[in-house]
């Protein structure tokens, strides 16, 4: 919209498709903007369902109605709604304009954006980021896919706000006009092929994060990722870069044992590598990018390495757990894909066991052949994915197979030796056995608690 004519929804009938997190924000928003709203769910009951009909939110339960999409002036889609649903592909034919959660929200913005995506290291980059930026003086709110959804900040947004957001590849294929001022791709690989129909699918979606920017914006590039350089090469942003190998004359770069901003031959130190508490080298970078934003944006190197100091990483993330006869745990639970669980496996030394396996999202476990074996690793499948864990790894690896978390937690403590670690890191989405990552890194860690106890009970008898 242009200055003269600002989005507004007053009057208008709107279905909000999907009441999970983004759609309820996006239903209250829209109520609060003057819209006559409907949320649309295939559940029959909501935890929310009480403050959302106090709120004005009318309520379609158990199943989706064609004539409310039909009948709508605006659709506005959660992410976990698949952008080709039939019924989303009715409206759009016939003429309902159709946008996701992100893209309205954006719509309403007034500060800035900084919008985060790749395959993997999202939520810890831009955690950082907004953390190095709030470090630096700026005023920051931190949403998206992450934390709480940008349609619950719109109210907050002031012109000095900068929104640091982490955008998925749902969240963006169902943009048109979103238009951040720093777009950050972290890298590429092939996920959510479950969802996605082809991996050029699923890059057109990350793409999309680069089509609304200007000449006057910038685009913060991974150099040492090809596929993600390609899907960067027609944006009209300018281009700053960040490299783990520090062959770049020109970006963010790792010098010795310092995160410095390279241009030519100056050198401007920026984080020292020991500030990082984080575990796995690959982690490092994501400092980087989070360093080359914060550097855009007019961050000085004492509050980045402050930032960087105080930050011990993520739940979910490469989460140390505990130890158990010697035996650390660690909680990797947001490795959901093949290339994620790779960097986690990487991350250790020989001995390594891997809890991996749940529903599977695309790509191949053989990927993870040379890193297991390198490390003698032992694997504990579990989830719909066992065949297929078997069927790559099998005769390679050291296998087992657990029936749930509790025994895939003790059979990879059998597994183990004093001085080894267990990680899970399972490669997959968690649909088949938990409601989300989240649930099924508490499930590792209430395992891990459990066993903890029952070690201390046997070595006191």
């Amino acid at each position: 919209m242009t200055a003269d004519m600002p989005f507004s929804v007053r009057g208008q009938r709107v279905t909000v498709v999907g009441a999970a997190r983004s759609g309820v924000a996006a239903a209250e928003l829209l109520v609060r903007r003057g819209a006559a709203v409907t949320l649309s769910d295939v559940r029959a009951h909501l935890d929310d369902e009480d403050r959302l009909r106090q709120a004005g939110v009318e309520l379609e339960l158990g199943g989706h109605v064609s004539s409310t999409f039909l009948g709508a002036d605006l659709i506005v889609t959660s992410p976990g709604v698949p952008y080709f649903h039939p019924l989303l592909e009715a409206a759009r034919q016939a003429g309902v304009p159709v946008m996701g959660e992100l893209e309205l929200a954006s719509r309403w913005l007034r500060g800035r954006i900084v919008a985060i995506t790749g395959t993997k290291g999202k939520s810890t980059t831009t955690t950082l980021t907004g953390r190095m930026l709030e470090a630096g003086g700026h005023r920051v709110l931190v949403g998206g896919n992450i934390g709480h959804a940008l349609s619950a900040q719109v109210d907050e947004s002031t012109e000095d706000t900068i929104h640091v957001i982490e955008a998925s590849s749902f969240q963006l294929e169902a943009t048109d006009t979103f238009h951040p001022w720093i777009a950050v791709l972290l890298n590429f690989s092939p996920d959510h092929l479950d969802r996605h129909s082809t991996v050029d699918e699923y890059a057109a979606a990350k793409t999309k994060i680069f089509t609304q920017q200007t000449d006057d914006d910038w685009a913060v590039l991974n150099a040492d990722d090809s596929a993600a350089l390609a899907m960067a090469r027609t944006t009209r942003a300018r281009r700053m870069l960040f490299s783990l190998r520090g062959n770049l004359s020109d970006g963010v770069v790792l010098d010795g044992d310092t995160i410095v901003r390279r241009a030519g031959t100056e050198l401007e130190p920026l984080v020292p590598l020991s500030s990082i508490r984080l575990i796995g080298p690959h982690l490092v970078a994501d400092v980087l990018a989070a360093a080359a934003v914060a550097w855009l944006a007019g961050v000085g190197a004492a509050a980045m390495t402050r930032a960087v100091e105080a930050f011990s990483g993520l739940e979910h993330a490469l989460e140390p757990v505990g130890e158990v006869g010697g035996v650390r745990f660690v909680n990797d639970s947001k490795a959901t894909n093949i290339e994620a669980a790779k960097r986690a496996i990487e991350s250790f030394d020989a001995g390594v066991v891997v809890i991996l396996g749940g529903r599977f999202k695309g790509g191949n476990f053989r990927d993870l052949l040379e890193p297991l074996e390198s490390r003698q690793a032992t694997v504990v499948s579990i989830g719909e994915s066992r065949p297929l864990v078997a069927q790559a790894l099998a005769g390679r690896v050291a296998l087992h197979e657990a029936s749930d978390m509790s025994a895939a937690v003790r059979t990879a403590f059998a597994s183990a030796s004093p001085g080894q670690t267990v990680v899970l890191a399972p490669a997959c989405a968690s649909f088949d056995m938990f409601r989300d990552y989240a649930e099924r890194g508490y499930a590792f860690k209430q395992e891990v608690l459990r066993l903890q106890e029952e070690w201390s009970v046997m070595r006191e008898q």
